[in-house]
């Protein structure tokens, strides 16, 4: 007599490899590289620095704790 083959383990494992396959497909019509991530990042970190660079006043106000200009309506 054969040995006894579970048709749920096969039928999973066909799903398990199309799966894999449709995912590498994708990995490999979409997916970037670690460099080209890495490069990206890097161009968006200058173009923000640039811009950041270019900014005419102040980006923060001070904190509660620092004095800030004096109130011309406050007397002394």
């Amino acid at each position: 007599m054969g040995d006894i083959i579970h048709l749920g383990k096969i039928r999973k494992a066909r799903q398990r490899a199309a799966d894999k396959a449709r995912a590498d497909g994708n990995a490999a019509r979409h997916g970037r590289t670690r460099a080209e991530r890495e490069r990206d990042a890097a161009e968006r970190t200058r173009q923000r620095d640039a811009v950041d660079g270019a900014r005419l006043g102040p980006t923060l106000s001070p904190a509660p704790d620092e004095p800030g200009p004096p109130d011309p309506d406050e007397p002394g």
